[in-house]
């Protein structure tokens, strides 16, 4: 695990070791263990093995690489990169675990590759000499990496199928500038801190803002499963080589008990190759069924007591310890836990200086806390995320079952009658909240399942967007429909299945750009290395031709999953409802944040900036305090953008943690 950035100028030739050092030096988080650096001037190589290493040769170059390591595998300086080739010509800096790399590297080997370290990294880059970009189809696990062609004068970008490891950049002609995290980005010259206004409007709808844009106009994402090309002539090819197929086999080929096999050995097996380390490794444990079974199945394949780390908070309908505790006694477990108490006043300018761009999951608060917890004790952890998206698993799911034939009732009666009685019973009902709530997804419902998904999933949607935009925002928006994001990706699907094509959008949108999102950055912001067994591809592969109604079968969520291992896991696990990993954050901010709230959200410096209404923000805490509506999700979003706005625009030097 490392982090990785670099600069091509093939214009100018300006490329310094200084600009180079200073993006190095804002990924020092995700690799403190070495760092290295190369420069290139036509055939010229000169190598900068340390932060703090005088370079006579100052600027003038076309190439610089960086990178900062994190020493997982091969702990000598054999592994030190930037990493070459026997004839200097081909190097790489690279981020990440390939997990198959040994028996690609037997294959190699056969073929005359010679090797000078025990690395994955000089596995990659051997398997780029014998087999060009399509060395991406053997790799087996999380990457993020550059390669620099001497001969070709090619730079080569990749990132793995699912999305585990980020990859950013920046381009104008003839020059182009990548690297892991944003914040590198912005230390090159010329990069401008303008806002996207497309990117503002997706992060408002979806709390995240999706690939391959970024809140900083001009700055992208290449997307999950995706490559890029970038050669003398200026000429960009970005091109996706991988794609998971929702296409079942039919459900008398193969019977019930033997996916049930399969689906056992798969996950076993990814479990077994994620524990390939030189250094201790751990796993963080929540209680639910996901995260047990990779805890249950690192105790089968391990000698020592598995390492494990739990969260919890002290209002017991968010605490999941107890179930914690109960997967630790069941596997005998090396058990921590940690309590998350709403300090978020402290925490918010960490969270936003890590993120780099809004970023409102407020999971991502535990997430950060139980990965500063765990880096005390190993460098490694395995987590249980993904298993709702391959299996079935969030209620969402079944009650995308439900609209869909609800939509089939006429139109009028759904969207005008249905509603208006709703409106009506919630001012006689104690549960008001519940009613409204529930008639304003009916007035948005529509034939377009996709649409109808995205409006279970979103934070505002258009007539909560309309509130609290000012006039010159909501003008310049009025024509941008946010959603159009999720309905292109869902119907990218090759199956005609609801729930496949469900599970399709989730993998290609909600996993990759928030969950992994969330978990990358919390992990490595203290130097911590997540891997995630339910993202082996072809474990998902696998999973994904399997029946839907094997994943959800009646209202049962994770069928098979729970069958394949009813006599692994303690009954109270198997049988438990899904919790998610919730935050209580709409209580933190009716107590201990409200006034931290309104100071920030209505300070006349967050308002001056003209993107939001005054009485629109008034109103969104109005009815959150008097518990008419909870706002809490979309009340952190704007907390967490205006902290942006802070410590990104106007870059206001108290806000900036000390961690830096």
């Amino acid at each position: 695990m490392c982090g990785i950035c670099g600069e091509i100028d093939f214009g100018n030739k300006r490329v310094s070791v200084e600009v180079t050092q200073r993006m190095c030096h804002a990924l020092a988080h995700r690799g403190p263990d070495d760092e290295g650096m190369l420069f290139i001037r036509g055939s010229r190589i000169v190598e900068v093995k340390k932060h703090s290493e005088p370079c006579r040769d100052e600027g003038g170059f076309e190439v610089g690489l960086g990178h900062r390591r994190l020493s997982i595998i091969d702990l000598t300086e054999a592994g030190h990169q930037p990493m070459g080739n026997e004839d200097r010509t081909i190097w790489i800096v690279f981020n990440g675990e390939v997990y198959n790399f040994q028996e690609i590297r037997e294959s190699l080997e056969k073929k005359g590759h010679l090797f000078r370290s025990k690395s994955d990294t000089e596995v990659v880059l051997h398997a780029y000499e014998e087999w060009d970009v399509e060395c991406l189809k053997y790799f087996r696990g999380m990457f993020a990496f550059a390669i620099w062609d001497l001969k070709r004068r090619r730079l080569f970008l990749a990132r793995d199928r699912l999305g585990k490891k980020p990859l950013v950049y920046w381009m104008e002609k003839g020059r182009l500038v990548f690297a892991s995290e944003i914040r590198a980005i912005l230390q090159a010259a010329g990069v401008e801190r303008k806002m996207s206004l497309l990117g503002l409007h997706r992060y408002l709808t979806y709390q995240y803002v999706p690939s391959p844009l970024t809140i900083f106009e001009g700055i992208k994402k290449l997307p999950p499963a995706h490559y890029l090309l970038y050669d003398l002539s200026g000429k960009v090819k970005i091109e996706k080589y991988w794609k998971l197929d929702f296409v079942p086999i039919e459900k008398d080929r193969v019977d019930l008990n033997e996916w049930c096999d399969r689906i056992r050995s798969g996950l076993e097996e990814s479990v077994k190759l994620r524990l390939i380390s030189d250094v201790p490794l751990g796993a963080f444990l929540s209680g639910g069924v996901d995260s047990s079974l990779v805890v249950g199945i690192m105790a089968t394949l391990t000698h020592q007591p598995v390492k494990t780390f739990s969260i919890g908070f002290e209002e017991k309908e968010f605490d999941e310890l107890e179930f914690g505790r109960l997967v630790s006694n069941h596997f005998s477990t090396e058990h921590h836990e940690f309590i998350v108490r709403p300090n978020a006043i402290e925490i918010l300018p960490e969270l936003v200086w890590y993120y780099g761009e809004p970023f409102a999951d407020s999971s991502a608060i535990p997430t950060y806390y139980v990965a500063k917890m765990t880096k005390d004790f190993v460098k490694v952890v395995l987590t249980g995320d993904a298993g709702d998206e391959n299996f079935a698993g969030y209620p969402r799911y079944l009650r995308s079952k439900w609209v869909a034939w609800f939509t089939k009732i006429p139109e009028k009666v759904r969207k005008d009658w249905m509603p208006s009685v709703l409106r009506m019973g919630a001012s006689l009902h104690w549960r008001e909240k519940t009613f409204n709530r529930l008639a304003d997804f009916l007035e948005l419902l529509s034939s377009n399942q996709a649409r109808n998904y995205a409006e279970q999933i979103k934070i505002f949607n258009t007539k909560e967007r309309s509130g609290i935009y000012s006039q010159e925002i909501a003008q310049a928006l009025e024509k941008i429909d946010p959603l159009d994001y999720l309905e292109e990706i869902y119907d990218e699907s090759a199956t005609e299945d609801l729930l496949s094509k469900l599970l399709y959008l989730d993998i290609h949108s909600y996993l990759p750009e928030d969950l992994l999102v969330k978990m990358d950055i919390a992990t490595m912001s203290h130097s911590l290395e997540a891997r995630v067994p339910f993202l082996d591809h072809p474990f998902m592969e696998l999973v994904a031709q399997i029946p839907s109604q094997f994943k959800l079968n009646g209202s049962k969520a994770k069928f098979i999953l729970k069958k394949a291992f009813s006599d692994f896991l303690p009954p109270a696990i198997s049988k438990r409802k899904k919790m998610g990993f919730g935050v209580p954050i709409s209580r933190w901010i009716r107590k201990d944040l409200k006034n931290y709230v309104y100071d920030v959200l209505l300070d006349r410096k967050a308002l001056q900036r003209g993107y939001f209404r005054k009485e629109g923000i008034e109103q969104l805490l109005s009815e959150h305090l008097s518990l008419r509506y909870d706002h809490s999700a979309k009340i952190w979003s704007l907390l967490f953008l205006e902290i942006w706005f802070r410590i990104f625009m106007d870059q206001e030097d108290d806000l900036k943690p000390h961690v830096m």
